[in-house]
């Protein structure tokens, strides 16, 4: 999962970077995406890392799982580096080895269990956090630079935390059947759309790493509440410091790393106002990180 999602952000993210800006909430952007190959095989690799994500959350505890998404960050950064010749700063280095070191906290302290059904008034919660998620990004993106890239990537954090819930005890169920069924598949889709709208409007505006720092860091915490209090997740007794420490250890180094971000992309206005993408001189790119 975490290769695949590393592989998707790289991908999706030099899609963004040759597409128009768009400075409102319209679904179009993934149309004009999608016309691009690059963007699609990164969508490809992410629905491959979907699925071991959704397998994953069928005994994993949402704080693990949800954490170990934000590892795709370090992933994308050694490709980029590796690839495209990509210049990270020290501070980014020393952020993405405390990221790995907060992952491996979580994995020794999460104990595998089934997730416990959600009731109807946690479904009703989650198409009214659509709808709020999807209000507040139309007015997210007048945002520009790495404050539109670090808004817009907590939004779609948290659109992303939605799917997961619905995702941990869907994947439970026994039956095909039974998933179609489900109310929770149909919430799962929709919040995956809005996120992936989000996402790319926020890798438009600056630094990919900016973007889904404050993707994953925004999308963690709410995730790991909902599965602790709601649906049976569980921590081995005795390593309760542990799953803290590297909880917090693995959100100060997303949320760190958006202070370090630059923007990455860089866009010229042409008459009208509009924003082009412009293709970076070469040696002269300097990125860092980043989707899902």
């Amino acid at each position: 999962m975490i290769a695949a999602y590393g592989v998707a952000n790289l991908l999706q993210s030099a899609a963004a970077a040759r597409t128009t800006v768009h400075h409102t909430f319209d679904p179009g952007l993934l149309l004009r995406l999608a016309g691009q190959r690059t963007y699609l095989l990164g969508i490809g690799c992410q629905l491959f890392a979907f699925v071991f994500a959704f397998l994953a959350r069928r005994d994993l505890p949402l704080f693990l799982v949800q954490a170990s998404v934000a590892a795709g960050l370090g992933v994308t950064a050694l490709l980029g580096v590796l690839l495209l010749k990509w210049c990270l700063p020290r501070a980014e280095v020393g952020l993405l080895g405390l990221l790995l070191a907060g992952i491996a906290a979580l994995v020794l302290s999460a104990q595998p269990a089934p997730a416990r059904p959600l009731g109807a008034p946690a479904m009703v919660a989650l198409g009214a956090a659509l709808g709020l998620l999807a209000g507040l990004g139309f007015f997210a993106v007048r945002l520009h630079g790495s404050l539109g890239s670090v808004v817009l990537g907590s939004l779609a954090g948290m659109a992303f935390s939605a799917a997961a819930i619905a995702a941990r005890p869907l994947a439970g169920e026994h039956s095909v059947a039974g998933v179609f069924t489900n109310p929770l598949l149909y919430l799962l889709i929709a919040h995956s759309i809005v996120g992936q709208l989000l996402l790319g409007l926020a890798m438009q505006r600056g630094s990919t790493t900016a973007a889904v720092a404050a993707m994953d860091a925004a999308g963690a915490v709410p995730a790991a509440i909902v599965g602790l209090l709601l649906l049976g997740d569980q921590i081995y007794p005795g390593r309760e410091w542990l799953a803290a420490v590297g909880f917090v250890a693995t959100l100060a180094s997303v949320i760190g790393l958006t202070r370090y971000a630059e923007p990455q992309h860089h866009h010229a206005t042409v008459p009208g106002g509009r924003h082009e993408a412009r293709r970076p001189e070469a040696g002269r790119l300097r990125t860092a990180g980043t989707s899902r």
